[in-house]
């Protein structure tokens, strides 16, 4: 689509959602949501909207920004981190029992 003509509206529903996230990982989207005058709602549309196409939703100055922010709010995870978090309070999983003879 040519830069100079917009894309079309799109009327969607959404829902209201409770999702735990990172406390310092949300200050940062907290943070990049108020400096782009967007709700943390939009914000993450647009990164997930932009993930599912496999491209980057930032330009360099919003990803240095993010750089900014992170050392902010000591917010030290990477991609790697993914799917590798845990609660600071949570309970060690359980070995299972050897069932008894």
């Amino acid at each position: 689509m040519p830069k100079n003509q917009a894309a079309p509206v799109r009327v969607v529903e959404r829902v209201q959602t409770g999702v735990r996230i990172e406390k310092r990982l949300l200050k940062v989207l907290k943070a990049l949501a108020e400096y782009h005058d967007l709700t943390v709602g939009d914000l993450l549309e647009g990164i997930v909207l932009h993930a599912f196409d496999g491209l980057c939703p930032f330009q360099e100055e919003s990803l240095r920004r993010i750089r900014e922010l992170k050392r902010i709010y000591h917010l030290d995870l990477d991609a790697s981190a993914s799917h590798r978090l845990i609660e600071a309070n949570a309970k060690p999983a359980r070995k299972a029992r050897k069932p008894r003879k």
